[in-house]
């Protein structure tokens, strides 16, 4: 069955962003059920959130949750024997960049990261990483819509400026900052990013990214023997070509939580 996250004013709809992937999947053959996303994602909410699926196996699609919060939800729905087809330890993994990225550093930015968010272990890692320019993220989001206060730092060997980024970083993301600061070596990349999503290792679409629905670049990406290597049941990938025409990986998360374009039909979006 299908999980997605009801409406907070009409509980027994589905929210609208998620309504039409509901109707899809309904049209497909498969049973919907609604879960409180306000209940899980609060602490000790996941059986509230739950109260209303009945027992099988599910797949979810809906906004996204840390990997705590989602290990809540595992629980909950095994409690009422529901059993995800994603387990919170292969959430974490797709969620999280250091639980993908020793698998996939071949094709994506060399990557350096903290455990938390102290100046002391942020300029250590400014070291690590090497002179030259950095994009900043934590595990599990960037603030790329604030870009020069924020996302890009211009020479890491400055940990005076770098530092200032990541202050303004921390500033930005605060309750919602993951786990610790990731910096990854920049990249010149010249095209849109892809949007590629994988079921059970297969690449079962590609299309654009959501920040750019209606520009798909033309992708022969060749990284299937990567991604689909990963043992992971449901991820999305997103890549972006390269000044020197090489198709590089800018981001895996995990399918679920991972938004779809609106120029892609519902009904595309592979969930088996």
């Amino acid at each position: 069955m299908l999980l997605v996250p009801s409406d907070v004013l009409r509980p027994r709809r589905p929210d609208a962003h998620f309504a039409a992937e509901a109707d899809a999947a309904r049209d497909a053959g498969m049973d919907v059920a609604l879960v409180d996303h306000d209940a899980l994602a609060t602490a000790g909410g996941a059986d509230e959130a739950v109260r209303r699926v009945p027992p099988g196996k599910a797949v979810y699609r809906g906004w996204m949750l840390s990997s705590s919060r989602y290990a809540d939800f595992d629980k909950a729905l095994r409690r009422r024997d529901v059993v995800l087809r994603t387990t919170a330890a292969q959430y974490r993994r797709a969620h999280e960049l250091p639980g993908w990225y020793a698998d996939l550093a071949d094709i994506t930015p060399r990557t350096v990261w903290t455990e938390g968010a102290e100046r002391a272990a942020f300029e250590s890692a400014c070291g690590e990483l090497g002179p030259g320019p950095a994009v900043l993220r934590d595990y599990t989001k960037s603030m790329k819509h604030y870009w020069h206060e924020a996302a890009f730092v211009p020479d890491v060997a400055d940990v005076t400026a770098a530092w200032a980024v990541a202050s303004r970083f921390l500033e930005l993301r605060d309750r919602d900052f993951t786990g610790g600061f990731v910096l990854r070596r920049f990249e010149n990349f010249v095209s849109r990013e892809v949007r590629t999503w994988w079921v059970d290792g297969v690449c079962r679409l590609v299309g654009p990214h959501p920040d750019t629905p209606d520009d798909l670049p033309d992708a022969d990406l060749g990284v299937a023997s990567l991604v689909g290597g990963l043992g992971l049941p449901f991820v999305t990938a997103d890549f972006a070509l390269r000044e020197d025409g090489v198709w590089r990986l800018i981001e895996l998360g995990d399918g679920q939580v991972s938004d779809r374009p609106r120029s892609v039909p519902p009904g595309e979006l592979p969930l088996t």
